[in-house]
C-alpha cells in the first residue's frame, strides 16, 4: 500500500558505511574463450567473426548488432553448431561492415567523445588497445572504464534501449573479452543524459508516494492524468517523458521503496514479465517490441548483480526502473492484467516445449524472441516457480508469438525493426 513518505537515500547504509547488496548466486559461466569442445569453439569463432566483420551500430547509426545476444542465448539453451551458424548467417544479412571514424580516441580525451556514435570504430580500437596494455585482462579493463570515475559508464547503460546493458551481461556470461569490448563501446556510443538521474543525487527527490510494489506504482501512473496527451500512439521515443513530464516522472521513479532490495528485485523481474505478457497487445498476435526490452534488461541485471561491485547494485536496479517507467509511459500505459498469465492453461507443456520453440520454431532466428524466452527461464530458475508464473508466461509467449508490434506508426517499424517489414 502507498504510505506517507519517509524518504532516505537507498544507496548507502549510513550506520555501517556499506552499500546495500543484492546477494544472488551467479548463473553458470560458459567459458567459450578457452573451451576445447567443438560447440563452444564454434560460438567463439562466430563471436570473433561478427566482431571483425560487422559494426556494432548500423542503419544510419540507429540499429544495434544483436548477434552476440542470440548466439549466446541459443548456445546456452543447447543449440547445435549448425543452428549457431544459421543464426550468424541470418543476422549477417542485415548488418553492415565497419566504417572508419572521423578520428582516433586517446586515453586523455575518450570521455569527450561519449555519445558520438560515429566514433564506434574508434571506441572499439581504443578499448582494444587498452586491453593489450592491461595484459588482456578484460575484467580489469571494465573496472577502469566502466566502474571508475566521477560519472562511471555503468550508470548510463540503459540508453540505447538498454542494449549496452544486455551486451555486458553476455560478456560476463560467456566470459568473452570480445563481447566485453563491444559492450564498452556501445555504452560509450549511446551515453546520454539518462545517466544524470543516477549520478546526480538531486534527482532523488522525496516523493509523496511510497510503495515497494512496482505494479502498484504502475497502476497509479496509468491513472495519472498528467501523462494524458503526451503520446497519441505507442512510441519508442522516451525522450518526451523527460523533456515534458520530468517532475511527474520523478515522483513515480522515486516512489519505489526498497526495504529488502533482494525481495524488491525479485518482484521487479516478475513485473518485467507481466508488462510484456499481461498487457493488451498492440495488435492481435503481436507482442510489444519495447516491452521485451524491459524483460531482457532485467535479465541482464540479474546476470550482473553477483559479478559487479556491490556499490552499483542499487544503482543498476534503479537504472532499470528508470528505463522501465519511461518505456511504460511511452507505450501509453496499458493495464497489467495478471490473470492473463495466472489463468493460462499449460495443457501439459513445460520448459522442454519452451526451449524447443526457442531453438526449432520459425522464430528461432529472431533475437528478441529467443532472448525473451531465456530471460523468463532464468528468472524461474533464480527464484523458483511454484505458481508456474514464469512457465505460463513463457509457454504463452512461445505458442502465440507471431510478430513484434508497439511501434505505433509505420515509420517507427522501419526505424526500430526492419525485420517487421
Amino acid at each position: 500500500m502507498f504510505s506517507l513518505p519517509s524518504f532516505k537515500i537507498p544507496f548507502l547504509n549510513s550506520s555501517s558505511g556499506r552499500f546495500p547488496s543484492i546477494d544472488l548466486p551467479p548463473v553458470e559461466i560458459h567459458d567459450v574463450e578457452t573451451a576445447a569442445e567443438k560447440r563452444p569453439r564454434a560460438l567463439k569463432h562466430l563471436l570473433k567473426a561478427n566482431h571483425a566483420n560487422y559494426s556494432i551500430i548500423y542503419h544510419h547509426l540507429r540499429f544495434h548488432n544483436h548477434t552476440p545476444h542470440i548466439l549466446g542465448s541459443a548456445y546456452i539453451l543447447g543449440g547445435t553448431r549448425e543452428h549457431l551458424n544459421d543464426i550468424y548467417d541470418k543476422e549477417a544479412e542485415e548488418l553492415e561492415p565497419w566504417h572508419d571514424s572521423p578520428g582516433e580516441i586517446s586515453k586523455d580525451d575518450w570521455r569527450d567523445f561519449l555519445g558520438k556514435r560515429e566514433y564506434q570504430r574508434a571506441f572499439v580500437d581504443f578499448f582494444e588497445d587498452q586491453l593489450v596494455a592491461k595484459g588482456y585482462d578484460w575484467k580489469q579493463l571494465l573496472n577502469d572504464y566502466l566502474f571508475e570515475g566521477k560519472e562511471p559508464l555503468i550508470n548510463g547503460l540503459v540508453s540505447g534501449l538498454g542494449h549496452p546493458l544486455i551486451h555486458l551481461g553476455y560478456a560476463y556470461e560467456l566470459n568473452s573479452r570480445t563481447v566485453a569490448i563491444e559492450s564498452l563501446a556501445l555504452g560509450a556510443c549511446f551515453y546520454s543524459s539518462l545517466h544524470k538521474y543516477i549520478d546526480n543525487p538531486t534527482y532523488m527527490k522525496p516523493s509523496t508516494l511510497r510503495s515497494s510494489s512496482l505494479l502498484e506504482i504502475l497502476g497509479k501512473v496509468r491513472e495519472d492524468k498528467r501523462f494524458d496527451g503526451l503520446y497519441d500512439h505507442r512510441s519508442g521515443d522516451i525522450s518526451k517523458v523527460f523533456e515534458e513530464r520530468e517532475d511527474a516522472f520523478l515522483e513515480y521513479w522515486n516512489a519505489w521503496d526498497l526495504p529488502d532490495p533482494k525481495k524488491q528485485f525479485e518482484e521487479s523481474q516478475n513485473t518485467a514479465t507481466a508488462i510484456l505478457m499481461a498487457t493488451d497487445q498492440p495488435e492481435e498476435a503481436k507482442f510489444d517490441f519495447f516491452f521485451v526490452h524491459i524483460l531482457t534488461t532485467s535479465h541482464a541485471v540479474r546476470i550482473l548483480l553477483p559479478l559487479v561491485p556491490t556499490r552499483y547494485h542499487i544503482n543498476l536496479v534503479r537504472q532499470w526502473w528508470l528505463f522501465t517507467l519511461a518505456v511504460y509511459i511511452a507505450q501509453v500505459r496499458p493495464e497489467v492484467k495478471l490473470d492473463t498469465i495466472n489463468g493460462y492453461d499449460l495443457k501439459g507443456r513445460n520448459w522442454k516445449f519452451v526451449v524447443d520453440k526457442a531453438l526449432n520454431s520459425t522464430h528461432s532466428l529472431d533475437a528478441h524472441f529467443v532472448k525473451a524466452l531465456r530471460s523468463m527461464k532464468v528468472a524461474a530458475e533464480t527464484w523458483g516457480d511454484d505458481s508456474q508464473f514464469y512457465l505460463k508466461a513463457a509457454v504463452k509467449f512461445a505458442d502465440e508469438f507471431e510478430h513484434w508490434g508497439g511501434f505505433g506508426a509505420a515509420a517507427d517499424v522501419k526505424y526500430y525493426y526492419p525485420k517487421n517489414q
